[in-house]
């Protein structure tokens, strides 16, 4: 036996919780932006944009809500036209797509399921079709399935997560690829849980941690083509996600647990949104192989 000292008893303590949300769930992934409460805020109405991504072309995954819709409607503040590519979520989509509009830019919806690596193909003609050219491409579709116990992933939800999570994002770069030329930018979204760990979110974190390995991996192998690589690992963010994974219990305090978010809050999309619009810009010409941590806070390595 390993010599340790025992604990000398026990206490029972009780404390006050924040309640940052109202109990909700949802029985489908990737969940629907148009019924949560409150919704997520995908905009910062005061921010400007400055041109920094003027005539440049975007296809981004998953944008129709969450974090891909604050990207979308970021990127559509700085001058970019954007293809958004999600699952069935129509009404999020229209919405994502009217607002794009409303702020000058055109948009145009991809439904369709990314698992298929011909859907990815069909994706990227379809952007490159409508608009002559492809100059970013953001990978930010996911999924995610709470689970106490690694007994408890079945052999299908683990095909789901890997084949959603970052098998698509290979077969969407091969397909983009041939239409990005020197200054385009691949963005993907990896997580805090690839670095800080999720016990509730085992193989969702494997497959981010392979997300982060794929960019850096891939960085060094486009270098000599001038097609930068990077991702960006946001922290706990109220997309919805959330409440298409946790219990309703668990939705009413998302963000607020202090050994994991200094800030004591959950993340809002517009504030992820930023990240990608400066990887996507001429102001990162000199990074590559990078990952950008709005998170709340959380020390992580690099």
């Amino acid at each position: 036996m390993y010599p340790v000292y025992d604990y000398l008893k026990t206490e029972t303590k009780c404390e006050e919780v924040p309640v940052a949300f109202p109990p909700q769930q949802q029985d489908r992934q990737p969940g629907m932006e148009a019924v949560m409460q409150p919704r997520p805020i995908s905009e910062n109405a005061c921010a400007a944009g400055g041109g920094r991504l003027c005539d440049r072309v975007a296809l981004i995954t998953g944008g129709d809500s969450g974090i891909g819709r604050a990207v979308a409607y970021a990127f559509a503040k700085e001058g970019a036209d954007v293809a958004v590519a999600y699952l069935c979520e129509e009404q999020d989509a229209a919405e994502t797509k009217a607002h794009v509009e409303e702020l000058g830019r055109r948009c145009l919806l991809l439904p369709g399921d990314l698992r298929d690596p011909a859907c990815c193909r069909a994706a990227v003609e379809r952007t490159v079709g409508c608009y002559g050219k492809l100059n970013v491409l953001v990978n930010n579709h996911a999924v995610q399935f709470i689970r106490r116990s690694i007994l408890d992933i079945t052999r299908e939800q683990l095909l789901a997560t890997f084949e959603t999570n970052i098998l698509s994002y290979f077969y969407l770069i091969q397909a983009a690829l041939p239409h990005l030329g020197r200054g385009s930018s691949i963005i993907n979204t990896t997580s805090v849980t690839a670095y800080a760990g999720e016990p509730l979110l085992i193989d969702y974190s494997a497959t981010k941690g392979a997300v982060m390995a794929l960019t850096r991996s891939l960085s060094l192998s486009l270098e000599g083509q001038g097609v930068r690589v990077n991702a960006v690992a946001p922290g706990p963010i109220w997309t919805p996600l959330i409440p298409a994974s946790y219990s309703a219990r668990e939705v009413q305090t998302f963000g607020t647990d202090t050994s994991r978010v200094p800030m004591l809050r959950a993340g809002q999309p517009f504030e992820v949104a930023s990240s990608y619009v400066f990887l996507a810009s001429d102001d990162a010409s000199y990074m590559s192989g990078q990952v950008l941590h709005p998170n709340g806070g959380k020390i992580v390595g690099s």
